[in-house]
């Protein structure tokens, strides 16, 4: 064992990538895995806790791997075809997971969003991870010469892995992510172990071959993978791409443009290009402005957390022309798109942060906020408490109206929207629901204000644009009291992952039985007859 070998400096070089690897590829999957499963707690769970269980049993078997044949080959071989492997996830990763979807979706009844993304992390990062554990225990063995250095050696190679894996963390999230997306940071790193080994074998003179077909495998993945689409079905996408924060997908129809933060469905904005009402929650939702009464009013504000694109900013602005609009929206790049594909004007003020921050930074009062920052599974704990609807409350005018977006609608008692509602009911006097129709949202409409109903059918009566004045009489049939439970979500206590989790089930299984009745009867050519 000589040359490159006898220089510790590429041992803790090899350990420090590493780490930094196994860090970068822990928060590439959290990327790859949320655009079809959402980036909830959940989902989160899943991936470091399936990383976790490759790294022991790494770490376990390349100990012993390297106490029964301590040839340094082996772990610069293994280094290489871990690479390969992960430069392999941006081409094959979404197939994979599309089709243990496809498989659970049609054989199993509950906890779909566990199995699922379990399946899929097992399958697509378990191994190459594994073989990433080996590195440290096989590197102990190789680097440590004498008992009388091996705890300052083992500290060593501790601390270079620490530190890589520090970098590997922050790297990924602020820097290659945004700039270049999630297909290019598993290249980037994947080439990273890739050159360990290369560098390692060509100062051995050794597996020319080996390393020659590696390379050129790495360079028909990086053709392949590296601006690979989440949404590789869909042809009429304006823009796809990936932010801090969110996956991101601006789709155009025939009427209408639609931001997405899932590959597969839900709507997080929209803009008709006729600039009629949306058909959605957001025309609902205009009934608070009306509670406010803000038409007799000459100054008005309007606050929108989870600005998103600006769909009921702009509303507002049509049917509310005098009314001052603010938005916080945490995710820039969805702000940017606002401007570039939903003609979001300039004049709304739009705060990059996080809502409940917000609030915290601000003395300012408002006739209407708008919580809408809930999108499916991925509900924000700290936007979902008592503590937090208590400070709405107190940012509000006196006859101010909060209204609240519900996506997930159920009938199973002690659903999400239950605890959602029984918690803001422990906190406004005076609490209105409202079923939105053919869809699964139900807004809620929150207010000190004991003349709410009354001030809102009088003020609806004076609208004078019909589309409006039409949509409120609807909104006045939907609504209903709220009377309070016993459910509650707190700072301390909120789970809301768990909560939106069971209902996702609920939907999934609603739409899928009949499909699933035609898989156990005629298989897989029955479903394709169907469709």
């Amino acid at each position: 064992m000589d040359g490159i070998w006898k220089n510790k400096y590429y041992l803790y070089a090899t350990e420090f990538f590493a780490g930094m690897s196994v860090m970068a590829v822990e928060l590439g999957a959290s990327r790859l895995l949320a655009p079809y499963f959402s980036s909830s707690q959940i989902v989160w769970t899943i991936i470091i806790g399936t990383i976790m269980i490759a790294m022991a049993l790494g770490n376990l078997w390349g100990g012993r791997s390297a106490d029964k044949n301590p040839n340094p080959d082996r772990l610069y071989m293994r280094l290489i075809v871990a690479a390969l492997w992960i430069a392999a996830i941006p081409v094959a990763g979404k197939y994979i997971i599309l089709a243990i979807s496809a498989a659970l979706v049609l054989t199993v009844n509950n906890n779909f969003l566990i199995l699922a993304g379990f399946a899929a992390c097992m399958v697509i990062f378990v191994f190459p991870l594994f073989l990433l554990g080996t590195v440290t225990p096989s590197l102990v063995k190789y680097t440590v010469d004498s008992l009388d250095d091996s705890g300052r050696t083992v500290g060593t190679l501790g601390a270079f892995n620490t530190i890589g894996s520090i970098i590997g963390t922050f790297l990924p999230t602020f820097v290659t992510i945004p700039a270049v997306g999630t297909s290019v940071t598993f290249l980037i790193f994947s080439g990273i172990l890739l050159a360990l080994g290369l560098v390692y074998f060509i100062c051995r003179k050794a597996k020319k071959g080996v390393c020659g077909a590696a390379a050129a495998l790495f360079g028909v993945f990086s053709i392949l993978g590296h601006s690979g689409s989440f949404a590789f079905w869909e042809s009429n996408l304006l823009f796809e791409g990936e932010s801090v924060y969110n996956y991101l997908q601006v789709k155009e129809s025939e009427d209408s443009v639609i931001l997405s933060t899932n590959v597969l469905f839900g709507v997080q904005s929209i803009m008709k290009k006729d600039d009629s009402l949306t058909g959605m929650y957001y025309d609902y939702a205009l009934a608070a402005p009306v509670m406010a009464g803000i038409g007799d009013k000459e100054e008005a504000q309007l606050l929108v957390l989870g600005m998103g694109t600006g769909t009921y900013a702009s509303q507002c602005m049509k049917y509310f022309s005098h009314m001052g609009i603010e938005g916080v929206e945490i995710d820039q790049k969805i702000t940017d798109l606002a401007g570039k594909y939903f003609k979001l004007p300039d004049t709304v003020e739009v705060t990059t942060y996080d809502g409940r921050a917000y609030l915290q930074a601000v003395d300012k009062k408002y006739d209407v906020i708008m919580v809408d920052a809930y999108q499916d599974i991925t509900i924000p704990f700290q936007m979902s408490s008592v503590e937090f609807f208590s400070m709405v409350r107190e940012h509000l005018k006196e006859d101010g109206v909060m209204v609240v977006n519900m996506n997930m609608h159920s009938e199973e008692e002690g659903n999400i929207n239950d605890y959602l509602s029984d918690t803001i009911a422990g906190v406004f006097d005076y609490v209105y629901t409202a079923e939105v129709r053919g869809t699964t949202n139900r807004e809620l409409f929150a207010t000190q204000n004991g003349k709410v109903l009354a001030d809102f059918e009088e003020n609806a009566r004076k609208l004078e644009e019909e589309e409006l004045a039409a949509m409120m009489e609807r909104v006045g049939a939907a609504l209903v009291p709220y009377e309070k439970g016993e459910y509650l979500l707190t700072d301390d206590k909120a789970p809301v992952e768990l909560l939106g989790m069971s209902v996702i089930d609920s939907l999934i299984q609603d739409e899928i039985g009949y499909y699933k009745e035609i898989f156990k009867k005629d298989g897989i050519e029955g479903i394709l007859n169907a469709m």
